[in-house]
């Protein structure tokens, strides 16, 4: 099953975030106090207040959804567009307040790369299709094997 390069990036960068809060959660419990809490600000949508293990809880999250992606499992790609969705909120209100120029430039091209990735994960034909091809893969093979 050949992956689209798209859900391929998209997989990448959760990767990436849950490889960022793993990186702040060890620093919190090896040094406390070297760094704030807010350093997991970006990715823990609030959460990281409650302390270092929530946000290892946070990254293990987005580490299951690197995996349930990678393998092309579509409760996956759900919880991947629902976690692009709650990424913009906490955007509106800096554009809404953010100065003519550049932050508003900067801020809009966030929510438009948010809104453009959840938006290929929910309508993307070839997303759609390498999702459904796996799912009635395996449903295929769990009957082939009921009828021996």
């Amino acid at each position: 099953m050949r992956r689209p390069k798209g859900v391929i990036a998209i997989t990448v960068l959760f990767a990436v975030a849950a490889a960022y809060l793993w990186t702040v959660t060890a620093i919190l419990l090896i040094a406390p106090g070297t760094i704030s809490l807010m350093a997991g600000k970006y990715f823990a949508y609030g959460l990281q207040i409650a302390g270092p293990y929530m946000i290892l809880l946070v990254g293990s999250c987005y580490a299951v959804v690197v995996w349930g992606l990678f393998r092309l499992h579509n409760w996956a790609r759900w919880i991947a567009m629902l976690v692009i969705a709650f990424s913009i909120v906490p955007l509106v209100p800096k554009i809404s307040m953010a100065e003519l120029g550049l932050p508003v430039l900067w801020y809009g091209l966030q929510i438009a790369l948010r809104v453009a990735a959840g938006w290929y994960l929910a309508q993307a034909p070839s997303v759609l299709d390498a999702f459904t091809e796996k799912r009635h893969g395996t449903t295929r093979f769990l009957t082939d094997k009921s009828e021996n």
